[in-house]
């Protein structure tokens, strides 16, 4: 309860989880808010290199208790043979975030920041330098796939699809036998 006190007065940013009126209960989250406001598909974030697994690397996420998985696969889209001969704990990296908070997990990548393919095996500072330009083309690009889904969706009918008329609409199929029909 003490160290609740201290935020007493202190401008903050939180989400309303929920709100109970009948037991004047209030639910609010600030590790949630810093997710929705930091954690967005195609955000760059710096991060630490804090672990190394099987298949990957745990990236802490800026000076924030949440960390994400960069997946070997999204270490470069050049051959990553070795995630240890590339990269090393406590090293500071730029990445990208690809999927964020996804039940509980978030997707991490530098392969996206590449301006070539393997061009982060070759030169990382170069891979870092340009990373501001490769997160803005990668946000373009998921609004431009976003924009295609919404006119494929526009375009699909939103009503069912008329049946009852098959008679007429395949009345040169001579093959097409219709329910009902004697043959």
């Amino acid at each position: 309860m003490s160290e609740l006190k201290e935020n007493v007065g202190r401008r903050m940013h939180v989400q309303i989880n929920s709100i109970n009126e009948d037991t004047n209960h209030l639910i609010l989250s600030e590790r949630e808010a810093w997710e929705t406001m930091h954690l967005k598909e195609g955000r760059l974030v710096i991060g630490t290199v804090v672990k190394f697994i099987e298949y990957g690397a745990i990236v802490r996420i800026g000076d924030s208790k949440r960390s994400g998985l960069l997946h070997i696969r999204n270490i470069s889209k050049g051959k990553v043979t070795s995630i240890r001969d590339i990269l090393s704990e406590g090293e500071e990296v730029k990445v990208l975030v690809l999927n964020p908070v996804s039940e509980g997990k978030i997707s991490l990548s530098i392969a996206e920041l590449e301006s070539e393919p393997g061009l982060f095996l070759m030169d990382k500072q170069r891979v870092f330098m340009e990373s501001e330009t490769m997160a803005k083309k990668y946000r373009q690009k998921m609004s431009e796939v976003s924009e295609r889904r919404e006119t494929l969706e526009a375009a699909l009918p939103t009503e069912k699809l008329p049946f009852g008329n098959e008679e007429t609409v395949f009345a040169n199929w001579e093959w097409f036998t219709f329910e009902g029909e004697s043959l």
